[in-house]
């Protein structure tokens, strides 16, 4: 760039175009720029240096799995940084030797892709103090290690009063995973606060991943005349959804906006962004922001968001259902709390 201007300046002098009041002038502005360049603040010591992953199953395992995984490549892209992730990662000494592979080659930012590594990152954190762990899920926090949980019986209200809207029968039903799943007791609320008298018929699977269970267990509802269904598990949401699209009922999509599966069928989806949180955290981290301890998220930080919407719904009423939504994220109060 120096030649570049110095060539330009010396094309002027030739030319007799300025006098040398003017050229004064320009080398003045040409050296203050230079030297505003160079003194321009730079990041020297960036907090994060690499990152890692551990992951319990695969990284194609939909729709979680492969969302953190999009979260850790979309954190390589934006830091510029080397990133590391195992799969398969499941016991007590996999994860410690693992995390002391990470460590080793200066990872000081450790993801754990679910609840299972909290008790083991509680217990190891303390060998690693420039290391920040991070897991979904879970009671143990430390100085080092803070557990993200998403907030989600708000995403579970508004897709229960949609469900309720939509049956014809009175007749809903939640496949959930596991009982500790807020949104399986915010759907409910939402079903009965849309339509009182509309029955909620609930199973739970006690797996994420169990399609041969939850498909038994739709075809349990089926007969009992259920017409809206919440696959509300990692794995088998879109099995059970492509049956649903099959008998011509509707359903609701979960965790990743599944309406491709059938745009009539799925009326909307509770989508939980966690690529994107895994990007925040990382930013949090960089900044020395990040501290230890629980992290909650919801509609209020765009990391939960309801899906689209089927051409099925009455637009009426999914403006209402808009407004909900609006009102919820401004005074975090769902609407029988108004």
């Amino acid at each position: 760039m120096k030649n570049s201007n110095i060539f330009i300046v010396r094309n002027i002098i030739l030319q007799g175009v300025l006098t040398l009041k003017k050229l004064l002038c320009i080398s003045i502005v040409f050296i203050l720029v230079v030297f505003s360049v160079s003194c321009a603040p730079i990041n020297e010591n960036p907090q994060l240096q690499k990152v890692g992953m551990l992951i319990e199953g695969s990284i194609d395992e939909k729709p979680w799995n492969k969302k953190g995984y999009h979260g850790l490549l979309e954190i390589n892209k934006q830091f510029d940084v080397d990133i590391y992730f195992k799969e398969g990662i499941q016991t007590k000494n996999q994860i410690i030797n693992a995390v002391d592979e990470f460590v080793k080659n200066g990872a000081n930012l450790i993801f754990g892709h679910g609840h299972i590594y909290g008790r083991f990152f509680s217990q190891i954190a303390e060998e690693y103090p420039k290391v920040h762990f991070v897991y979904f899920n879970g009671g143990y926090i430390g100085d080092n290690v803070t557990s993200i949980n998403f907030a989600s019986l708000a995403m579970g209200f508004f897709s229960g009063m949609l469900a309720g809207k939509m049956s014809k029968s009175k007749q809903v039903g939640v496949i959930a995973a596991y009982e500790w799943q807020s949104e399986i007791e915010g759907f409910y609320e939402g079903v009965k606060f849309q339509e009182p008298n509309t029955k909620v018929h609930i199973n739970f699977i006690n797996d994420w991943n169990n399609e041969q269970l939850a498909l038994k267990i739709y075809d349990q509802m089926r007969n009992k005349d259920v017409d809206v269904v919440y696959p509300a598990g990692d794995y088998f949401s879109e099995t059970i959804i492509k049956k649903a699209s099959a008998d011509n009922i509707y359903a609701i999509g979960y965790f990743e906006d599944q309406q491709h599966i059938d745009p009539s069928t799925v009326l909307t989806s509770t989508v939980q962004h966690v690529d994107k949180l895994y990007t925040y955290i990382a930013h949090q981290f960089n900044e020395q922001q990040l501290k230890g301890g629980f992290l909650t998220f919801d509609f209020q930080e765009s990391f939960i968001s309801l899906g689209n919407f089927s051409d099925q719904i009455p637009k009426d009423f999914l403006q209402l259902l808009l407004d909900y939504v609006d009102k919820y994220i401004e005074t975090n109060l769902l609407p029988h709390e108004q």
